[in-house]
């Protein structure tokens, strides 16, 4: 499909700085650009590829000022990194969707199926199940029993959903990812044995919630674990039982979040970050990458780093005198070799 720069300019409400009658029919990385590409410009440290790239069409922010000659046409926005992304949910929503319900997948007699819904090769839905209208069902899914999903849903290969859980409107949940699985639930009966305690909870997804690959989320021992509306996790996250994860709120992959803790709305965390079960983390907190958690967030907007994580400022105070340990102790063993000394003499 080819657009011209006026075409996409007129979408995102943008201004075109050369032929507005250029055409591009694919995109591509900036230092990657080729003729009838279009790219973007945001991040300043790429500008040097604007000078360079082939890319017929670069979207950039309206306070962009060059330094030298481009051969592209620009489009001058309020912010090129938006802009871009828009244009990306504009090619997807035009490729052609899957439909139909394949002849190999199980539906149990007793499920509610929307309208113009895809159900792949080998799926198998469970008894009373609800599958809402648009919902796209990918090859090897598994739907346990009493599950209800919401319209707009996409369940993309091998996801697998636990009986008596609850996916709100418009959520995609990507390969391989397990929802409702039994949460990490052992009481110890003497030094070398331990009795399984019973998961009887489910888990409950809000609307507009993204899940990337090979996700755990364990369901509640009683009551739920709660993905609030808006939430996007990465791939390889575990979410423990009777976890409460807060609107909006934004996990890098490998990030593992322990049994009744509750997060709130507006975090941001980091890949690899670690958070201890039973714990309160206050709304819009930031934790940076491989941070661990041991104890309460109660302040709103905190930024947290290291492990034990600490305020942000005290451990990049605390990292000048980490870089200097070694001349430190050098220093400590110097002025013991001269106390030794002096107390001799």
């Amino acid at each position: 499909m080819e657009f011209t720069a006026a075409t996409i300019a007129g979408f995102l409400e943008g201004e075109v700085e050369g032929d507005p009658k250029t055409v591009v029919n694919n995109i591509a990385k900036i230092e990657e650009g080729f003729k009838g590409a279009l790219s973007f410009l945001a991040n300043p440290k790429y500008e040097p590829y604007i000078y360079t790239t082939q890319s017929s069409i670069v979207l950039v922010n309206k306070t962009f000022v060059p330094s030298s000659k481009i051969d592209a046409t620009l489009i001058r926005v309020e912010n090129a990194y938006e802009a871009f992304a828009s244009l990306l949910r504009l090619v997807d929503q035009t490729r052609p969707r899957k439909k139909g319900i394949h002849p190999t997948a199980v539906i149990e007699p007793s499920v509610k199926v929307g309208s113009d819904v895809y159900i792949g090769a080998y799926a198998y839905i469970g008894d009373n199940c609800i599958i809402g209208d648009n919902c796209s069902i990918y090859p090897h899914v598994f739907v346990g029993d009493n599950t209800r999903i919401g319209k707009n849903c996409t369940l993309n290969p091998g996801v697998k959903i636990y009986h008596e859980c609850v996916l709100g409107e418009g959520c995609t949940i990507h390969a391989g990812t397990v929802i409702g699985s039994d949460g990490f639930g052992f009481a110890p009966q003497s030094e070398t044995e331990f009795m399984k305690i019973p998961q009887l909870g489910n888990v409950v997804i809000e609307d507009h919630v993204e899940i990337g690959a090979n996700v755990a989320i364990d369901r509640a021992t009683m009551g739920s674990t709660i993905i609030r509306k808006g939430v996007k996790l990465d791939n390889l996250i575990q979410i423990g039982h009777n976890v409460e994860i807060g609107e909006n709120t934004v996990m890098a992959g490998q990030t593992g979040i322990a049994g009744s803790t509750k997060v709130g709305k507006n975090c941001m965390f980091g890949g690899q970050v670690g958070i201890s079960g039973h714990l309160r983390i206050a709304d819009g907190t930031k934790i940076g990458a491989k941070a661990g958690v041991p104890g309460n967030v109660k302040k709103e907007n905190s930024i947290l780093l290291g492990l034990p994580a600490i305020d942000h400022m005290d451990f990049l105070k605390s990292s000048v005198i980490f870089r200097k340990l070694p001349d430190l102790k050098t220093r400590v063993d110097n002025l013991e070799k001269e106390v030794k000394t002096l107390r001799e003499k």
